[in-house]
């Protein structure tokens, strides 16, 4: 039976969510399932593995395979430690601009998506359609892979992914890799004054830091090579964000962990460098040994995300430029789930509303006109796949 709810009610509700990444968001997927279910759509859950999270997807129109998949995160980063002029697990409107932790990145595209499932239900479809709504996306993108082999056997596959990270609704047909390069390193514990006969954790684990920037630093002096040239920066970068270790300041660090964040242009392989990191840690290791044997670096890559290649005649680029009239040439330098579903053998596009610098700010927001821009895609899609 049809839904009666509109779009802007179902970003409202799904903003109130506090979907942070750390946290569960099954409240989210359980509202979602049941406005789903009561419009007649079924809908399948691909769980984590402690089981207090899910990505859920469906399918709408025939039963046969050559669909359209609008995919979206379910998750949102941290509002801790950010100036919050307004509530963020509340849309909030004001001066034409819709306010809330995840407006933008990317429960404004959900909910567009959710929307257009919801009349599609009811619509004369010749050609399906199908929604992916993932889990743990900022933590590195791990929720999307082992749903889309959930879907395998169980829905129809679709022929290409239209992923709504803000894009200002332009055609991404392109953008950077990245892994993340878990790290420990494990020193000799001495009062300071005796440095040399210990092992700071700390300040060798600066080594390898230093060894990022002097990375990027040869990097940015590089020419940059074909598509690596519309990037920005064209080039490979090495960051680290956080840093963790020691005990005192008049202590040799016993410890020290950090995550070695590499963004790789498609020119580059993201393995070659983490096998660079890690022969630079297995390098630096033997020094520390050699100053006391229990020393240790331990470097193990914890998330994956392949950049999104673009295709020559790619159904899914073809498709966003019917729809949004956008016939120009772009790329971005953050990761998305679009090159999870481009290796899975979706024809894959990144194309939704907002703007990628109001993500992970304080009074995030999406404005007004971008979500109606939205929207319009939607219609347009509706009728694309109606025809």
């Amino acid at each position: 039976m049809p839904v009666s709810i509109s779009s802007r009610e179902i970003l409202e509700k799904l903003v109130s969510f506090p979907t942070v990444s750390r946290d569960s968001n099954l409240d989210l997927v359980d509202w979602v399932e049941e406005v789903l279910t009561g419009a007649g759509i079924k809908c399948y859950r691909d769980y984590s593995a402690d089981g207090k999270k899910a990505s859920l997807f469906a399918h709408v129109g025939p039963g046969v395979e050559g669909g359209v998949i609008l995919s979206g995160h379910t998750d949102v980063v941290p509002v801790d430690g950010q100036g919050w002029s307004m509530e963020p697990f509340q849309v909030t409107e004001r001066d034409g601009r819709l306010y809330g932790r995840g407006t933008c990145d990317m429960k404004g595209f959900d909910a567009l998506a959710l929307g257009l499932v919801l009349r599609a239900a009811n619509a004369p479809l010749n050609r399906p359609l199908q929604i992916c709504l993932t889990r743990d996306e900022e933590i590195g993108c791990i929720g999307a892979p082992p749903m889309i082999r959930a879907m395998e056997g169980v829905v129809p596959k679709a022929a290409l992914a239209i992923i709504g990270e803000p894009t200002m609704m332009q055609a991404v047909t392109g953008h950077k890799g990245g892994t993340g390069v878990d790290t420990h390193l494990r020193g000799f514990e001495v009062h300071s004054s005796l440095i040399d006969r210990g092992v700071s954790a700390v300040m060798e684990g600066a080594k390898l830091i230093d060894w990022a920037n002097r990375m990027n630093a040869e990097n940015r002096a590089k020419m940059p090579k074909g598509s690596d040239a519309l990037f920005d920066p064209p080039y490979t970068t090495l960051h680290v964000g956080v840093v963790e270790g020691g005990t005192a300041h008049n202590i040799t660090a016993k410890d020290c962990r950090f995550l070695m964040s590499i963004r790789a242009v498609p020119g580059d392989n993201v393995e070659d460098w983490i096998a660079r990191y890690q022969a630079e840690a297995q390098a630096l290791e033997a020094q520390m040994q050699a100053i006391h044997p229990e020393c240790f670096i331990i470097t193990e890559p914890v998330f994956d995300v392949p950049g999104l290649r673009p295709e020559e005649n790619g159904a899914a680029e073809q498709l966003v430029r019917q729809l949004t009239g956008d016939n120009g040439t772009h790329v971005v330098s953050y990761g998305t789930e679009a090159g999870q579903f481009q290796q899975a053998g979706y024809s894959s596009i990144v194309c939704g509303p907002g703007d990628i610098a109001q993500a992970h700010q304080p009074d995030e927001f999406i404005s007004v006109a971008q979500f109606e821009a939205g929207e319009a895609f939607m219609d347009r899609l509706l009728k694309v796949l109606c025809a």
